[in-house]
């Protein structure tokens, strides 16, 4: 057992393996585990500021991905819901969801909210590939204007 974990960390390290890193760091956090990505993206950014676009769009494929497994995952959950089904801010909550549509995947990006709402737009059943197309967008933004920002990379 150990043997395999001590593979496993080395074929995750960073900087040889760094993108599998940031791919399997950004789906993972992107499930409903608590977890973030962002300082693995960032860490290889800086230690290899060479690999800052091919970070961003394996952040954004990793998460997005993610993302399209906790839709999946909200589209099973049914009845766990449904016994919250008559609370006054869920209905508020499914009402916005279902006026926004797949837009509302745009969001998916935000901490703490972005990941279940992923899983209530599967639960509502909004349309699978608007919805990864829209969580695709807002991860991206949110990859890029956080690597820019803590890098600097566009500034002095």
């Amino acid at each position: 057992m150990t043997d395999w974990l001590n593979s496993l960390l080395v074929l995750l390290a960073l900087p040889e393996f760094g993108l599998s890193t940031v791919f399997v760091v950004s789906f993972i956090s992107a499930t409903l585990l608590p977890m973030g990505s962002e300082p693995v993206v960032f860490g290889l950014v800086k230690l290899n500021p060479s690999l800052f676009w091919p970070a961003i769009l394996v952040a954004t494929a990793g998460n997005t991905l993610g993302g399209a497994v906790t839709w999946a995952m909200g589209l099973g959950s049914h009845k766990v819901v449904d016994r919250y089904q008559h609370s006054r801010h869920h209905l508020r909550a499914l009402d916005w969801l279902a006026q926004l549509g797949p837009k509302a995947c745009l969001l998916a990006w935000l901490p703490i909210v972005g990941d279940p709402l992923c899983a209530v737009a599967g639960w509502l059943k909004l349309p699978f590939w608007p919805c990864v197309f829209y969580m695709a967008i807002g991860k991206f933004c949110r990859y890029f204007m956080m690597t820019v920002a803590l890098t600097g990379i566009f500034g002095s």
